[in-house]
């Protein structure tokens, strides 16, 4: 009934945004420079242009103690059907877990879950916010020991406000219900960031975030990185984070490469 209640949800979403992309000019914005969510924790609040096709993806190396855990590709996929809104989908990350002593690891090595859904642009608002809403919702496809087993929810509200010519403010709430056993572990998350632009291409900032789950310890992490685009569609980036909590791994370093097509337009 749940897999059934899920595709139901997708099914409904295409079938109602589809015709808006049909009905508006696709590839009007198609030379506009591209907006990621990497590689901060905070989604950005844009939405890819209506016929793009963005391709994000990445390696992270995280370290707790001793426990080192590689993942990769990191890969998210964004169609944008609209001038407003975005399919989104999450590709498995392969997570390989290495251990420093000899006792029996708790985690395995294997692909994670699978997500899929949506965003949707509302900014920008009067006050010069731009506001979006993330529904999506992730299948149960990974390695066992990886795996949640479960539909698990997640609804984000990235947010966004230009502070002057060089500097941007941006954030996000959330929301999640992870699957834990036979139980759910409602989670808030809210994270803020401050970004410079150093030069066109050329971006860096510094980012919390928070994680309050209903069962278990804070998650609070401190995020720097910095992105530079190569071309207009095209762009790197690199970030390194520390945790500020017990709950939190003491670090993780990542890069990434993303990249934007323009796929479909209309006559």
């Amino acid at each position: 009934m749940l897999r059934f209640t899920c595709a139901l949800f997708l099914a409904v979403i295409v079938g109602t945004l589809a015709p808006q992309a049909t009905a508006q000019t696709c590839g009007a914005d198609a030379h506009s420079p591209m907006a990621t969510d990497r590689p901060q924790i905070t989604s950005s609040s844009i939405v890819v242009p209506c016929g793009s096709l963005q391709f994000e993806n990445g390696f992270q190396e995280t370290g707790n103690g001793d426990q080192q855990t590689f993942d990769f590709p990191e890969t998210s996929v964004r169609l944008g059907i609209t001038s407003r809104t975005e399919l989104r989908f999450g590709v498995p990350d392969y997570f390989y877990n290495f251990y420093n002593h000899d006792t029996a690891p708790p985690f395995g090595n294997g692909f994670g879950d699978l997500s899929m859904g949506f965003k949707q642009q509302f900014g920008p608002t009067r006050g010069g916010f731009d506001v979006s809403l993330i529904p999506s919702v992730s299948f149960p496809t990974g390695a066992n020991l990886i795996s949640s087993h479960g539909y698990d929810p997640t609804v984000q509200l990235p947010w966004s406000r230009s502070l002057t010519k060089n500097w941007t403010v941006a954030g996000m709430f959330s929301v999640m219900w992870p699957s834990e056993g036979p139980r759910r572990n409602l989670t808030g998350q809210s994270s803020v960031y401050f970004d410079r632009q150093l030069m066109k291409p050329w971006d860096a900032y510094v980012e919390y975030s928070g994680s309050f789950p209903q069962r278990g310890g804070p998650q609070n992490v401190i995020d720097f990185g910095t992105a530079y685009k190569i071309t207009p569609h095209q762009q790197l980036d690199f970030h390194c984070n520390f945790g500020l909590s017990a709950a939190t791994p003491a670090h993780s370093i990542g890069f990434g490469y993303s990249v934007r097509f323009q796929v479909f337009r209309s006559r």
